[in-house]
């Protein structure tokens, strides 16, 4: 099917997705996640293939991205099968009262009708999307990138037998299968048909859709996610979760890319940090962090001098920016310059800073003593996501059930005119 076929079929079924009952929703689910299991082998074989065609392509980092084993199929299914236990989003009245000309009015929950998804090299991306998609009564649109448009297309089959199984439209769930950027152009400019279009990926991908989509998009971050250690600051809990925010997943939104340390405590921690993510990650044979200092860090320890662009560089690999600054009120000045919205931390131990931090960072998510990797819809309780959001209207950080529901107001009367 053309890409205007495939978004024309997606809209076919709106009707049809309004009147599903929780009941039916939970059972496609579970029948989707099943499905998804039964269809491991044949997901891994198309992953082998999308990971074989990106060698030497992408970064090993971006591989690792991309790649796709037992164990992750396993928690995409078990994604799917968490959205079951959370309540419908669709139907709710979230306000209800009367008008002195005795009219009742109820704000209620609707779905959007189909959700548009356009991403790069997650394929995990692929059943997350359809499974929210689904619980909220939303028809869904993906375009996945090149890389991972093999993985993509046999997770979509396999879903899209659950969905048969549970005597639901298979085209509820739907994969564009032009992976150029004409399919990418139509979906944007697809007025009438898509009602909200979601972009994950690098800044070039969300660049292009907030400005040249026709259709409503949200703008889902790229993530300069910083780290503050206050003068303050456990230094060995810092350490824990710089190594973690930097190091776990590298290529994900939600890792730090930017450290800022106050200057007080600079010449004790540096050297540590140096010690833990650097030599000691080489010892162990995991890949040490680059570090990208600032001519004050560089009098400390050693390391790459930090160019003007390496504090607005999402890199999405084992490198870390490093700023030695004032106090916590430079560190704020820092991010409101630098930042991307999605994601910022402080470690310390002093409340009157963790309340400015608080106050003052303006980002979707705004952690004390804790990683910046915890932004996640499965973390924050929504099951999955369908991204991280940076905008401020209709959805801010992880965007779950609810924000992809709209309302309208239901008006009863008993024969009032005006």
């Amino acid at each position: 099917m053309t890409t205007l076929e495939i978004l024309k079929s997606a809209a076919a079924v709106r009707p049809r997705l309004a009147l599903l009952t929780e009941a039916e929703k939970n059972n496609a689910l579970a029948k989707m996640a099943d499905a998804l299991v039964a269809d491991t082998a044949a997901i891994l074989a198309a992953n082998a293939i999308d990971k074989k065609n990106a060698k030497g392509k992408i970064s090993d980092v971006m591989i690792d991205r991309l790649a796709l084993d037992e164990k992750r199929i396993m928690g995409m299914a078990d994604g799917i099968r968490a959205l079951i236990d959370l309540p419908d989003p669709v139907g709710k009245v979230l306000d209800e009262y009367k008008t002195p000309g005795g009219l009742t009015i109820r704000k209620t929950s609707v779905p959007f009708g189909v959700v548009a998804i356009i991403y790069e090299s997650r394929p995990n991306v692929t059943s997350d999307a359809a499974a929210l998609a689904l619980k909220s009564s939303n028809a869904c649109v993906l375009r996945s990138g090149k890389e991972a448009f093999l993985s993509a297309n046999a997770i979509v089959t396999a879903l899209r037998k659950g969905l048969a199984a549970a005597g639901l439209p298979e085209n509820m769930i739907n994969l564009v299968q032009d992976t150029t950027r004409a399919s990418a152009n139509e979906i944007m400019t697809a007025t009438g048909l898509v009602d909200m279009l979601i972009p994950r990926g690098g800044a070039g991908l969300i660049n292009a859709c907030v400005q040249n989509a026709k259709v409503p998009c949200i703008q889902t971050g790229t993530g300069i996610c910083h780290i503050y250690v206050d003068e303050s600051a456990n230094l060995d809990m810092a350490l824990n979760i710089i190594e973690n925010a930097k190091t776990s997943r590298p290529s994900v939104c939600n890792a730090e890319e930017v450290l800022l340390v106050s200057e007080k405590i600079a010449a004790e921690f540096l050297p540590k940090l140096c010690e833990r993510i650097v030599t000691a990650r080489a010892e162990a044979g995991k890949t040490p962090v680059e570090l990208r200092l600032c001519e004050k860090a560089a009098k400390i320890i050693d390391g790459t001098p930090a160019s003007e662009a390496d504090f607005d560089t999402e890199f999405l690999d084992y490198i870390l920016a490093v700023k030695v600054v004032e106090d916590v009120s430079e560190a704020v000045a820092h991010i409101s310059a630098h930042s991307t919205h999605h994601s910022d931390a402080i470690i310390t131990e002093t409340a009157e800073n963790a309340e400015l931090f608080m106050k003052s960072v303006d980002s979707a998510a705004v952690y004390v003593n804790a990683s910046t990797r915890f932004t996640d819809g499965g973390e924050f309780g929504l099951g999955c996501e369908m991204g991280i959001s940076t905008q401020k209207l209709h959805a801010r950080g992880p965007m779950g059930l609810m924000e992809l529901t709209s309302y309208k107001y239901i008006v009863l009367g008993n024969g009032q005119t005006r």
